[in-house]
């Protein structure tokens, strides 16, 4: 599902006027090697990437280790049917139903492929039917296999990830608000409906405007904290938002717009830490 096309920037052309043979004049010494890559740092930095899967882990698992949640997988009474993996994809708003066809793209015959008609009959419902009694083995079975381990997260990255870091750069927002964008879309999806990702900033486009616009940054990201808490009251099962209360808003306060650590944070009461 894609987010926004990154805008466009246009080269413009400036005589040449040196001999081609010339040494090409040194960088300033002010500017280093490491600063200019340290600035270009963003949530897909394999370390920022695992940060943020640790925070998002913290609240859909209670737990920073999020390579244990691949085999996790229960019914939360969200009407979105089972809820399971690294991303909580969910039996019952599509996401799961196109990991399952993907893992079975790649590896046929796979113990879930089986599912696949059931998968696509509850798709939109909260509905087991054609899943029960040995689904939740059956994925706890696949989740041992690399192959389902990579599937997750190429879905992951398809459907939330990488979306949401390229709305966010063309946004201009740094590494805390492109994990913004990731929390809310893990959460609320990109649909069309009020409470989607893409409707949430839509709402905080009424307020504020991000710095790709000529807006302050933290002015940008309180409006569209203030836009996803307002979406996540809007149903019952979310309607606890410490983990923007009492997480990205602690971020965001302290001015951590890289997302450096060391990080603590509150989900739900419960305490957290990256140091």
């Amino acid at each position: 599902m894609a987010v926004g096309a990154l805008l466009g920037s246009a080269l413009i052309a400036v005589p040449f006027t040196a001999h081609a043979t010339a040494a090409p004049a040194p960088a300033p010494a002010s500017v280093s090697a490491a600063a200019v890559s340290a600035a270009a740092v963003g949530l897909d930095d394999p370390a920022k990437k695992d940060i943020a899967m640790q925070i998002v882990s913290s609240a859909e698992n209670s737990s920073l280790n999020w390579k244990a949640q691949y085999k996790y997988i229960e019914d939360i009474d969200d009407e979105r049917g089972y809820t399971a993996g690294i991303i909580g994809f969910c039996s019952g708003t599509g996401d799961m139903l196109d990991l399952v066809e993907y893992y079975t793209q790649v590896k046929p015959g796979n113990v879930l492929a089986k599912y696949l008609p059931a998968l696509r009959k509850v798709n939109g419902t909260d509905s087991h039917a054609g899943l029960d009694p040995n689904f939740t083995k059956d994925w706890a079975k696949a989740a041992q296999d690399s192959e389902f381990k990579k599937a997750q997260d190429h879905e992951r990255d398809r459907v939330y990830f990488n979306p949401a870091v390229k709305q966010g750069k063309s946004d201009g927002v740094g590494t805390l608000g492109q994990f913004i964008y990731y929390d809310a879309i893990v959460m609320h999806g990109d649909g069309t409906d009020s409470t989607s990702f893409r409707n949430i900033r839509k709402r905080a486009l009424s307020k504020a405007k991000p710095p790709s616009q000529g807006g302050n940054e933290t002015t940008w990201l309180n409006a569209f904290l203030d836009a996803r808490v307002w979406a996540m009251k809007q149903e019952e099962a979310h309607s606890d938002t410490s983990r923007v209360d009492t997480a990205q808003r602690v971020f965001l306060k302290k001015g951590n717009l890289n997302l450096n650590t060391p990080l603590d944070w509150k989900v739900y009461g419960d305490p957290f830490h990256i140091g």
